[in-house]
């Protein structure tokens, strides 16, 4: 496996993000009593993170982080099943400030060790990605628990049906604004 020819392959599918690097920091108005000087507003601070980039396996745990859009990663998953990676995890990341759900594929190779992680994002009004469990029949248990825990609904997925919260279960335990 050559990483350089693998992160090329899947550049062709990522998506740059843009990343908040400062927060916005609103005026402070005058107030001579309490000795407060007038102070202007700090706009926010942004900056285009690489969809794509290598990261120090020791320090993050894996070697390379590619972010696609949802439509793409039924693609990336087979570019990585034909270079001989497996799928460790699926999961969820609730970004509730930015009204975003975050699924989050974990990939490893046995040849040459090697770590991939593939990142989406959707709309947390309705977080649909597709399914992967064609490539990776293993993603469907996967799939399901993300579902059960975040409301992320994988289109074409055999079966979504509860695996780990009660069939009746209307609710998503893993979001930020879930409360019991």
């Amino acid at each position: 496996m050559n990483i350089e020819r693998l992160q090329n392959q899947l550049a062709k599918l990522a998506v740059e993000e843009e990343v908040v690097v400062t927060p916005a920091k609103p005026a402070v108005k005058a107030d001579e009593e309490k000795g407060i000087e007038a102070q202007e507003a700090v706009p926010a601070v942004t900056e285009m993170r690489p969809a794509v980039y290598e990261t120090d396996y020791a320090a993050k745990g894996y070697h390379l982080s590619i972010r696609v859009a949802p439509e793409d990663v039924v693609a990336a998953a087979g570019i990585l099943d034909s270079e001989g990676f497996f799928l460790e995890a699926v999961t969820g990341v609730d970004w509730l400030k930015e009204g975003e759900m975050e699924v989050v594929y974990d990939y490893s190779q046995w040849q040459e060790p090697c770590r991939i992680v593939i990142r989406t994002r959707v709309g947390r009004d309705n977080p649909e990605v597709p399914t992967i469990s064609e490539v990776f029949p293993g993603a469907n248990w996967h799939e399901r628990e993300t579902h059960d825990f975040f409301g992320i609904v994988f289109t074409g997925h055999p079966d979504l049906s509860p695996l780990l919260l009660p069939e009746d279960a209307d609710f998503h335990p893993l979001r930020k604004d879930f409360s019991a």
